[in-house]
């Protein structure tokens, strides 16, 4: 019980408590006060930032050619009965400010298939027609979490570690009959739920959790994709030590697409044959290391200032909204 209360005191994520505080104070203002400031507050944040990149970051998101299929929702009756709170908190955030006539698609939760009409999702596949699936910043209680890493990257284990729910996910049972054993890497199951990989018969969890600060000890950490993208890509992105993973095969506002390999985390193949090469190379290369880290934090700080955030996520979805119904 006490390691479990420590845990979730020093885990270093997000605390839930304050976000649900937050969430919950909003809610006690009325939407007509966010719908009267719309339009004042996006030409106050037209003149603070660059035009051009907010530009980008819309278009990237939101591309949708397409007319929204009649089976739509209106904002008027968007309530939180039925949904995933903080899916609803999150969204609720951004549609509020827009008028309660407007109609939307949505669909909650880890979603990597396109849908057949402009839909407003948490996460999409990556590839070039994925127009249909549009981003907003959903769950980022979660997933948007950026640590202070004081730790240098050659004052780190030469060690790459891995923590996280195997289940039945293939890619990381592979991972962990591979490397489950393996003198260079410290790889366990946190979560006693599926995962029947090789030595793990009664899918029970291998190790207890360990807290994000106790991961930047290692100078690796594995960023392994789940339902949807790696989780922990955004807090390792925002350490000293290196991301190591596959190829992104799906992305949400954090734009996993348009991270480049060996740019801003290190790339190894599919099947995991080069994983400790990859890790000799920039252990012996430590400014080459270096430089990857310099450039995921660099690509972290571009998430870190709150209001443009929701400036982009208004765009987006006053985008979204000037798209014809059927």
């Amino acid at each position: 019980m006490r390691s479990s209360i420590n845990y979730l005191l020093h885990s270093g994520k997000n605390s839930k408590l304050l976000y649900y505080l937050n969430a919950y104070a909003r809610e006690l203002i009325p939407d007509s006060l966010f719908r009267k400031r719309l339009q004042q507050e996006l030409e106050c944040c037209a003149s603070l930032y660059d035009a051009a990149y907010i530009a980008d970051r819309v278009d990237y998101y939101c591309h949708a050619t397409e007319s929204i299929a009649p089976d739509v929702t209106p904002l008027s009756s968007f309530h939180r009965t039925g949904h995933s709170s903080v899916y609803y908190f999150d969204s609720h955030e951004i549609v509020r400010w827009f008028n309660p006539d407007f109609h939307w698609k949505y669909l909650f939760g880890d979603i990597r298939d396109i849908p057949d009409s402009p839909t407003v999702v948490k996460s999409r596949n990556i590839s070039e027609d994925n127009g249909n699936a549009v981003l907003l910043n959903l769950d980022k209680c979660r997933h948007f979490v950026f640590l202070n890493d004081k730790k240098d990257f050659c004052d780190k284990k030469d060690v790459a570690i891995f923590r996280g729910q195997v289940g039945t996910r293939e890619n990381r049972i592979r991972f962990m009959e591979m490397f489950g054993n393996h003198p260079r890497i410290d790889a366990a199951n946190t979560v006693a739920k599926g995962g029947l990989f090789s030595g793990n018969p009664d899918g029970k969890a291998t190790s207890p959790r360990l807290s994000l600060y106790e991961h930047l000890d290692y100078k690796y950490i594995m960023a392994l994709e789940g339902n949807d993208v790696a989780s922990n890509l955004k807090w390792v992105m925002s350490s000293n030590s290196l991301a190591v993973m596959p190829r992104p095969t799906c992305e949400t506002w954090f734009m996993e697409g348009r991270l480049q390999p060996n740019v801003h985390y290190v790339e190894i193949r599919y099947d995991y044959a080069d994983l400790i090469e990859k890790m000799d190379y920039y252990t012996a290369h430590p400014d080459e290391a270096k430089a990857i880290v310099h450039n995921a934090n660099q690509y972290v700080d571009q998430f870190r200032n709150k209001r443009r955030e929701r400036y982009i996520a208004l765009l987006v979805m006053q985008r979204y909204f000037s798209l014809p119904v059927l």
